[in-house]
């Protein structure tokens, strides 16, 4: 539809600057907080009037201004880097296997790599600004025979080390938790109070962390300590003083003032990187209003019904959805040219694109769940739903036509949930639904040969060609939701293709195929029976059920977005633009809810996850499920009682209108 250039408009004339204004922000904040820092560095509780005075002298000190501007720099790379690697869709690893190749990743092995150069970057800068025994890596001393020499001082390079260790153990929590996944607050607030109500929390974070990073490297130092201090000292010909005690043993590092300043350094590291990282997600996050159309046809990229169409940066696509949102609540004047009809011409352009837009979201996000359902049902790990849901007339399951292209799954409009899962199914065979990453590989070596036989493709001649092989699922009818379209119009099954000869029936592979297709299987069953293997390899409880929702933000919005409109238009829709789309409106949302209420019976769907306060990764889209569900139901509810009996009106399936009957006693 428009050019690269045009499409990535957005990031060059919002995103870029706005990403500049957060690290300028985490800039400016950096010296108080380096004050703070150094009062409780140097603060000493019996000579309280000589720690103020040391502090105020080191702000003229010229190796102090040397070291704020290096923590300038790194203030700069921190947010380059989150700019870099943030997104709105968070990767969810569904096995201890996919988390450990996303830690073993090169992309990440140079990520932790420039963490921890940033570490002992900021480490160096706070032995300059705590002074005393840290400041210097090296000291003159005296040999045995008193000839001169110089020394290696280990509580600097202790200091150094730690805050390499602690920049390692920050990138690696950062994919763990997902702390580059940024998500958009439910409650609109200002930036100065979003940041003044999560300071708090970032302080505690931090020093939680820094805590936990400290006890980890007191007992990686204590074992391995010895060989970076033999290798300092070979490279910089330094020697080690033999009256001064090694600080690799546990009487050297029981020193409650030296562990107190390691503390202190590794939460000054981690506040002022989480303080970058908040002030990014805060102004990232911000409303961002687009005009619903333009008078200029240069501007027209930047309208709203053109901007939810592109399907990169993701970030545009959100922040839209956000503003339709928001519009279709509060404002009015906005509302009205949605409603609009174009001139010349009469058409409603901005009404169907968005509408249009949105009902694809929602048959996207239907067309995902009912795929994982069946593939789940299929593989045995769950059961078949109540008789009542699963016998339907072919009358109470049929889809208004004016629903068919919407329902029906659109490959260029698909929402990534999340990036490395529709990388794997789009470029998939159309047979492989959309949930292939939840479901066990066949190809893998701990698939279950029972397995293997119930997905394999069955031979024409055999009499269950064309049929279901569960007596079970052949007495169900066609399901609420199902695509095909013809089949449900006509209430029966579609007839079977016609038999063709197999021309690979007579093909017998080679001895060494076979010899060798043994003993794959052989390797495959051994493995299978490790219990490391399995540990690697096996689902994560509720990991597939929070990936398959990875994007559903985007859904609500569009939820809310849809019936706020409806909504409005009882009153404020002259021209009628949207009773033409409220059946497809409808039909949409009782679908989804369908699949929606099935999807919650799995195991571990309804099950909510305890929410960490001690880690800045947000997991607001472990509950993004939850929120969808009320959001949906709150949506059917909001047009139901908006427009009453007039729904009877509306042309729908008796199977919706039965559900919609629901909504319209408050029974649902």
């Amino acid at each position: 539809m428009f050019s690269a250039e045009q499409s990535c408009w957005f990031v060059r004339k919002v995103i870029c600057w706005r990403a500049a204004a957060s690290i300028a922000w985490a800039v400016l904040l950096l010296p108080p907080t380096t004050a703070v820092f150094v009062f409780l560095g140097r603060f000493s509780l019996l000579h309280p009037i000589q720690t103020i005075s040391e502090c105020l002298s080191l702000i003229a000190n010229a190796s102090a201004i040397f070291s704020l501007i290096l923590l300038c720099g790194v203030i700069l790379m921190v947010g380059f880097l989150n700019l870099k690697y943030y997104t709105v869709i968070p990767t969810i690893a569904c096995s201890k296997i996919a988390l450990l190749g996303q830690l073993l990743h090169p992309r990440q092995f140079l990520n932790s790599l420039a963490h921890c150069i940033m570490g002992v970057i900021v480490a160096w800068c706070c032995a300059i600004t705590v002074g005393g025994r840290y400041e210097t890596l090296g000291y003159p001393c005296k040999q045995s025979d008193g000839s001169p020499q110089m020394c290696l001082n280990e509580y600097h390079l202790l200091l150094l080390l730690a805050g390499a260790f602690v920049g390692f153990s920050h990138s690696l929590l950062g994919v763990i938790y997902n702390m580059n996944y940024v998500s958009f607050h439910t409650v609109q607030q200002y930036k100065y109070l979003r940041f003044k109500g999560s300071l708090p929390l970032v302080v505690k974070c931090s020093a939680t962390q820094a805590l936990y990073s400290v006890r980890n490297y007191i007992v990686v130092y204590l074992f391995l300590g010895y060989i970076p201090r033999a290798w300092i000292c070979k490279t910089l010909n330094l020697q080690l003083n033999s009256s001064a005690h090694p600080l690799d043993t546990i009487a050297g590092l029981l020193d409650l003032s030296l562990l107190y300043h390691l503390w202190i350094c590794a939460t000054f590291l981690l506040l002022t990187w989480y303080i970058t990282l908040l002030l990014f997600r805060i102004f990232v996050t911000e409303v961002y209003s687009f005009p619903v159309q333009s008078s200029f046809t240069e501007d027209a990229h930047q309208c709203l019904p053109n901007v939810l169409t592109d399907k990169q940066p993701i970030i545009l696509k959100f922040l839209a959805l956000q503003d339709l949102a928001l519009l279709s609540q509060h404002s009015p004047s906005r509302r009205s040219e949605v409603f609009s009809l174009s001139q010349p011409g009469g058409h409603p352009h901005n009404w169907n694109a968005i509408s249009k837009e949105c009902l694809s979201l929602l048959a996207d996000l239907t067309q995902r769940l009912v795929n994982y359902h069946d593939t789940v049902a299929t593989n045995g790990r769950a059961k078949s739903l109540s008789t009542g849901s699963e016998r339907k007339t072919s009358s109470e399951t049929s889809v208004i036509s004016g629903t068919d292209d919407l329902m029906s799954p659109r490959p260029t409009l698909l929402m990534k949930t999340p990036a490395s899962v529709f990388t794997r199914s789009i470029a998939g065979s159309p047979a492989s639904p959309l949930t292939a990453p939840f479901t066990p590989d066949l190809n893998s070596p701990f698939a279950s040969p029972g397995l293997r036989r119930l997905t394999a493709p069955v031979d024409q001649y055999s009499p269950w060609h064309g049929s279901v092989q569960s007596p079970h699922i052949m007495r169900r009818a066609p399901k609420l939701w199902s695509t095909s379209t013809d089949s449900q119009a006509n209430g029966s099954i579609p007839p079977s293709p016609p038999s063709v000869p197999n021309a690979k029936q007579d093909y017998k592979p080679s001895l060494l195929a076979q010899f060798l297709q043994n003993r794959k299987e052989q390797v495959k069953h051994f493995l299978g029976k490790r219990v490391l293997i399995m540990y690697l390899f096996n689902k994560l409880p509720e990991a597939s059920s929070q990936a398959l929702f990875a994007d559903s933000q985007a859904h609500i919005w569009a939820l809310e977005g849809l019936s706020y409109l409806v909504e409005a238009s009882f009153s404020e829709d002259h021209f009628g633009v949207v009773q033409t789309a409220l059946p497809s409106i409808l039909s949409s949302m009782l679908v989804l809810q369908e699949a929606v209420d099935r999807h919650f019976k799995l195991p571990h769907a309804s099950s909510k996850p305890v929410r960490s306060t001690s880690s800045m990764g947000d997991s607001t889209y472990k509950t993004l499920r939850f929120a969808l569900r009320a959001t949906l139901k709150t949506a059917i509810y909001r047009i139901t009682t908006t427009f009453g009996d007039h729904l009877n009106a509306v042309q729908m399936s008796a199977e919706h209108r039965k559900r919609l009957q629901q909504f319209l006693e408050y029974k649902e």
